[in-house]
This record gives structure tokens, sequence and C-alpha cells, in this order.
């Protein structure tokens, strides 16, 4: 098999978790309100139906740097396979609430453990000039994932009166075509250097990679190699850890979890109607697509920080204009152009960056909890601003809000234009001097 294909396969059967990651958070949408009736649901239960899968995310997030170092990056990805297909099978047959509980929250762990172990093999098999794109189609997958999702809803509707159960079921499908994918590609040849150090079969693969850099790179892996235990919170990791947690929450205080999930009652705000509200949603699914597609197209050729600084100075001026359009308090049919136009700013910038970004930075003895720790501030952000925003957008108005997003990516322009390295093209192991020395 060529060289190029080789990597492609096992970069896109890796990448498969982020489309599940993507279509098991967006699945949801579509059977809320019939379980609500189904099982006679109180708002409280309802609450707990809906975000069950995002608590087992955060605890997934916590756990997966654990798994990724103690049974390799290859095993982790099998047992992310598994849970999706328990959960989406076990969801579909759910005879009672509690039981759909269970496998909702054995989803949310799936998509948990996913955010830190998928970006990680990534990172550790790609060549250092393709790192970025490659990395970055687990962010193309899960934006893929998330639309599928409601196109499946939306063809489903109608199907059966259980149709809850096929929306749910359908999901098995990907989820067996990734465990048995993931059973095809090579262990991460970090790993197997770092943790049982075996360099022969590190060797093998490597040269597979990219056979003039693989000697040099067993060299650098072995030179970093201690057989004492690595603690991720120490002096020496500092700067890489200050990065992985401000990017991550950065990420957040952009508001893109409030406009993807409450993106028609923000639109009913700007004096749009619900129809046209419904539309437009869907609108900024597609739209996030292609702007993530681009940026995947550009992130090893302009770098990290090229993306950064042209997606932050677009956030400010698209979040301004909807802040502007909610103080009025009158019909503004611009609304839609406004989030559009920031779909496409972030999706390019911090959608195709922050995966890549986290999964790079930290030297490889501690590169599985660091990656841990960026996707747990990532999904702890991402619960705040998702169960607050209702609350802040009722009580402040939504011109605060979104006031207050634009602030923050003025935060996150200063951010990278101060602190922020550029990581483009350079081998993980030459990481160290680089985030040290900018």
């Amino acid at each position: 098999m060529n060289q190029n294909i080789k990597i492609f396969f096992w970069s896109l059967s890796a990448s498969l978790g982020g489309f599940l990651f993507g279509f098991d958070t967006a699945v949801i949408s579509g059977v809320e309100q019939t379980l609500q009736k189904l099982w006679e649901l109180n708002s409280l239960e309802h609450g707990v139906t809906v975000s069950i899968a995002l608590i087992g995310t955060v605890v997934g997030s916590l756990i997966g740097g654990i798994l990724a170092d103690k049974f390799g990056r290859k095993k982790s990805l099998f047992i992310i396979g598994i849970l999706y297909l328990l959960s989406s099978l076990g969801t579909a047959y759910a005879f009672d609430w509690s039981v759909f509980l269970i496998f909702r929250f054995m989803g949310g762990l799936g998509v948990g453990v996913s955010s830190v172990v998928a970006p990680l093999y990534l990172s550790e098999i790609a060549p250092a000039h393709k790192r970025g794109r490659l990395v970055a189609m687990f962010q193309f997958n899960i934006v893929l994932g998330i639309l599928m999702a409601y196109l499946s809803n939306y063809f489903l509707s109608g199907i059966s009166e259980n149709e809850w159960r096929w929306m749910l079921g359908v999901q098995a499908f990907p989820s067996l075509i990734f465990t048995i994918t993931v059973m095809l590609i090579p262990e991460s040849p970090r790993w197997l250097i770092l943790q049982r150090g075996d360099v022969s079969t590190a060797r093998t693969i490597l040269h597979s990679i990219d056979k003039d850099a693989a000697e040099k790179i067993i060299v650098s892996i072995q030179k970093n190699t201690t057989k004492a235990k690595v603690v991720l919170f120490q002096k020496a990791y500092n700067r890489p850890i200050l990065l992985a947690v401000l990017f991550a929450v950065f990420n957040q205080v952009s508001g893109i979890n409030a406009i993807i999930y409450f993106a028609p009652r923000i639109f009913e705000m700007g004096g749009i109607g619900k129809d046209s509200a419904l539309l437009s949603s869907a609108g900024i699914g597609l739209m996030n697509l292609i702007s993530t597609l681009l940026g995947i197209s550009m992130i090893d050729h302009f770098g990290r920080r090229t993306l950064m600084k042209v997606g932050s100075v677009g956030l400010i001026l698209t979040l301004i204009l909807v802040s502007q359009a909610l103080f009025s308090q009158q019909m503004n049919l611009n609304v839609p152009f406004y989030l559009f136009a920031y779909i496409s700013f972030f999706g390019f910038s911090q959608g195709a960056v922050i995966w890549v970004f986290i999964s790079e930075i930290f030297p490889n003895e501690v590169r599985a909890n660091g990656q841990a720790l960026g996707s747990f501030t990532h999904w702890l952000m991402a619960s705040f601003i998702t169960f607050t925003f209702p609350y802040f957008a009722e009580t402040f108005g939504g011109g605060i809000v979104f006031a207050f997003f634009a602030s923050m990516m003025v935060l996150q322009l200063l951010f990278v234009w101060k602190l922020m390295p550029e990581t483009k093209g350079k081998s993980l192991e030459n990481m160290d001097n680089i985030i040290i020395t900018h």
C-alpha cells in the first residue's frame, strides 16, 4: 500500500471517533421531547435525560489519558468503539428511563475518551508536515457527525411509532465500522517506545510513516525517556499546561456551544419567526462543516497562529454585530448572516486548531495526561456555558451576553499574539524548545 494512502487510512480510521463524537452529541435533539412524554418525565428528569451524556463526557475526558497510557492508543480507540456500540444499541432497546440513562451515560464516556485519545493518536502517527490537517480531520468528523445526526433524525422522523429507537440505534452501524477499522491500524510508535520499550515494532511503523526521519525520531524519543513516573503538574510543564487550559477556555467563552445548542432561541431573540429560525439553524450546521474543511486545508500551509489571528478578529466583529442587533430589541434579518459569519470564522480558526494544538504542545512522557487536561477543561467549560446561557440571556438580555463573548475574544486575540507559539511543521520531539523559547 502506498505510504500516503496508508497514513490517510490510519488517520481516517482514528478520526471516525470524531464522527461518532458529533453524532452521539447531536442525536438526542430528535428524541428528547418524545422521551419526556413516553416516560412522563418532569422538568428535572428531562434535564437529566438531555445532560447525562455531557456528564459522562466530563468523566471520560478525565480517564482518557489514563486509558491511553495504560492500554495504548489503539486498544483505547477499540474501547471507545465498544462504548459507542453498546450505547447506541442500549438506548435503542431501553425499556425504562433508568436503563436509558445508563447507556446514554456510556455514550458520553465514549465522547470524552475519544476527545483525548483520537487527537493524541493522530498527532503521534502523522508526519510533522502533515500533522495539522491529519489531526484536524478529527474536528471535521465531529462537525460532519453533528450534521449527519440532524439529517438522520429528519429522514427517520415518522418511520414508525418507535422512530426514536431507530434514531438512536442507527449509530450502531458507524460504531461497528469504527470498531473494525481500528483493529487494522498500528499502535502509536511513541507509546510503544515510552511505555513498552518495543523499539523494533516502533521502528517498523515509523519507517512506514517517514523513512528519512524515523531513526532521528527514535533517538529523540529514547533520549527523553525516563524510568521514573512522570507527573504532569510540575514546574517543567507549566507553560504547555497554561497554553492548553487557556486555549480550551477561550474555545468555549467564544459562545460556540450557546449558538450551536440554542440557535433557534437566539434567532427568535432577533425577532425572527420560529420556522425561519429552525431553517437558519440548519444553515449553521452546514457553514460549520464548510469552514472547518477550509481551516483544515490551510492549517499546515499558513500555520496555527495565522488561522487563530484571522479567526479572532472575525469573531470579535461578528459578536459585536450580534450584540448590537440584540440590544435594539427589534426584528433584525441580519442576525442569521452575522451568525453564519461567526460560525465561518470559528470553524476556520478555533474549530480547526484546538485538537491539533493541544495534542502537540506536551512532551511525549506527559502528552496523554496533557491532552486529557485540555479536553477536561473544554468539556467543563462547555457544560458551564450550556447550563448558564438560558439564565443569563433571560436575566441580562442577549445583547449583554454576546458583548461578553466579544470581550473574551479580544482576550483570545491577545493570547494568540503574545503567548501562542507556532507549531507548524515541527517534530513532536522538538516541541519543548519551541514552547519554552516562544
